[in-house]
């Protein structure tokens, strides 16, 4: 499940822990609307056991695109136990969002 972060508190609280997936998007943006499937898709698959997965649209929750400075949407943040370990920016085919996170864990 992909979970929609509406307050800039539930974005600390999520990714304060574990392995979690940050997309940056907007409705409007049509490569944040091809990413999107691929995220279920990585979701549903669970490759990544504990990995979460949130959704930040910079148009409901400013606050938080603001303070990263987020310019360019679909743009991905990798945290692990709080600390972001990379970005990624634009549409990823799965493979592709799959070897992200492997090869950021390593």
């Amino acid at each position: 499940m992909i979970i929609e972060i509406r307050h800039p508190e539930e974005f600390e609280q999520y990714v304060s822990s574990g392995l979690v997936l940050v997309d940056f998007n907007a409705v409007w943006c049509g490569p944040c609307r091809m990413l999107h499937p691929v995220l279920e898709q990585l979701d549903k698959e669970g490759t990544f056991e504990d990995l979460k997965i949130l959704s930040v649209d910079v148009d409901k929750v400013p606050q938080i695109s603001a303070r990263f400075g987020i310019q360019l949407i679909p743009t991905l943040f990798l945290y692990n136990n709080g600390s972001r370990i990379n970005t990624a920016q634009g549409y990823k085919s799965l493979p592709d969002l799959k070897s992200f996170i492997s090869n950021s864990l390593k």
